[in-house]
């Protein structure tokens, strides 16, 4: 685990904030704010990143995020529909312009056949209603697992930005 490329990610993560004059967010579940501490590393990121959601449990997903109870019923908290859904919270909670959601397990319990230990998935949205989502399975123990999780929120996010 190099922290230091998640500080460099974060960094460029913030110059295209900066230079596109956008906000972002952030919802996280395994990661337990680690994507909020990488970005508020960077100096002046108050510039461009102001609320970060940590929502480990589904009563915070439903309570912060409005995440909807039945869709965590029907596909549980680790999936696409699930972090599709924090991310729409977390931009209409925050006003934010992009965001970023990661529901996964880490390990190294609470995996399934269906959902293996270091099933992680991550959805990128901007406030106009443009959603991607993706599912990965990340190899390593709890922390490589958070680890991987983060910079494929920061490297998903820079892609899209590359885009606008």
């Amino acid at each position: 685990m190099d922290l230091s490329k998640l500080t460099s990610l974060s960094s460029d993560l913030g110059s295209l904030l900066v230079s596109k004059k956008l906000f972002f967010t952030s919802a996280e579940s395994c990661t337990g704010g680690w994507l909020g501490q990488s970005v508020t590393s960077v100096q002046g990121s108050s510039f461009w990143f102001s609320y970060g959601f940590i929502t480990y449990s589904n009563t915070a997903k439903i309570d912060l995020l409005k995440v909807s109870k039945n869709t965590l019923e029907k596909f549980g908290e680790v999936s696409e529909e699930v972090v599709e859904e924090m991310v729409v919270g977390a931009l209409k909670k925050s006003g934010a312009d992009i965001g970023v959601a990661i529901s996964g397990i880490a390990g190294p319990d609470g995996g399934s056949k269906d959902k293996p230990v270091g099933t992680v998935c991550l959805a990128w949205a901007l406030k106009d209603d443009f959603i991607v989502s993706s599912t990965q399975l990340f190899d390593g123990n709890r922390e490589q697992v958070r680890y991987h999780s983060v910079e494929k929120a920061l490297l998903g996010t820079i892609d899209l930005l590359m885009k606008l």
